[in-house]
């Protein structure tokens, strides 16, 4: 934070009556340690108020949103987006046990032995959206990395291939399946081609998982993941998609929360996580990132599901603290938004 100076972007993101925005802002961009009172004070507020008290207080009290079961509908209503939701407003499970209780009875519902998180209950019900978005929400929550193990490795050689068979052989005990058809990414409803939404929440996933846990095989996997986000420039997401036309214009359109869909700041939250944030072919998305702030150096809310899951986080095409932080967050590791 620079002293004697003050931001009016940082102290509107710091707004007391805001507790949520307030808490990740002194942890992520003012870079308070976690023993600092203030920040001790503001993490228990968010708990106590605002988003995470409001999706908490819609949970069954046996650990799931909406109805039994994987939790992967009612879109967006369900465990599977309730629990996505909770980890990218800070959620963690040592301020509340109703999170704890969430992870466990999901990992009991939706993971298999094998380690796929699944829409289905079944091995075939996995998809890389899924697989990466739900090992980044549990590890961002304080789930047990222990847990997890089975789940990034499944993930790690689903990407390398490496002791993967093909869909068709159902004898073989690490075999692809009709979503997760093959490997870097390749996904049955991108018409077998490699879906970048889907490798963005794999390598968003890696950048969460701890460094001294990251074994050889995820380390290869973060490498082939990053080449293939890398191959195109992210700025233009010129990736594979179902039949070779124009890219989704979601990829331009800054949102919050982020689910499945998937937007440019979103590749650059996952590089530059992994460490990719002075790569040179990342420059002409990070310069976008900077042309889509407003003249006080706020981001709007572009993409939004308002009216489609608990809470709702602004209005749309408005200025909003919630993608402000995403955005600030990015360019502060790459040295570009000075705080």
């Amino acid at each position: 934070m620079k002293k004697g100076n003050p931001d009016p972007v940082l102290e509107w993101l710091l707004d007391p009556a805001s507790p949520g925005v307030r808490y990740l802002a002194l942890r992520d961009l003012v870079g308070l340690p976690a023993n600092d009172r203030e920040l001790i004070s503001a993490k228990k507020a968010a708990h106590k108020e605002g988003p995470i008290a409001a999706i908490l207080a819609e949970m069954h009290p046996d650990g799931y949103w909406s109805k039994p079961g994987t939790g992967y509908n009612p879109k967006y209503f369900s465990g599977v987006w309730s629990l996505i939701l909770l980890s990218q407003v800070g959620a963690m499970v040592t301020l509340d046990e109703r999170i704890r209780l969430a992870c466990d009875s999901f990992l009991e519902k939706s993971m298999t032995r094998s380690g796929q998180f699944t829409t289905s209950g079944g091995p075939g019900g996995t998809i890389d959206c899924l697989q990466g978005n739900m090992c980044a929400a549990l590890v961002r929550l304080g789930c047990d990395p222990e847990r997890l193990v089975p789940a990034y490795e499944w993930m790690a050689r689903t990407v390398t291939g490496e002791g993967m068979v093909e869909q068709g052989d159902k004898e073989a005990p690490r075999r692809y399946y009709a979503y997760k058809c093959g490997p870097l990414f390749a996904c049955g409803i991108n018409n077998q081609k490699p879906c970048a939404w889907g490798a963005t929440k794999v390598m968003l996933a890696f950048s969460a998982w701890p460094v001294e846990r990251r074994t050889p095989l995820i380390k290869r996997a973060i490498r082939q993941g990053a080449e293939f986000l890398l191959d195109s420039d992210p700025a233009l997401a010129d990736y594979p998609n179902w039949n070779d036309g124009k890219p989704n214009r979601s990829w331009w359109k800054f949102g919050f929360p982020v689910f499945y869909v998937t937007d440019i700041l979103q590749i650059l939250e996952a590089l530059v996580a992994l460490g990719y944030g002075n790569d040179p072919r990342l420059v002409n998305a990070l310069d976008l990132v900077r042309k889509k702030a407003d003249e006080q150096g706020r981001w709007s809310l572009e993409y939004t599901y308002n009216g489609k899951t608990w809470v709702d986080f602004g209005t749309k095409n408005q200025p909003n603290p919630w993608v402000t932080l995403r955005a600030l967050r990015v360019l502060q590791a790459v040295g570009g938004g000075e705080v």
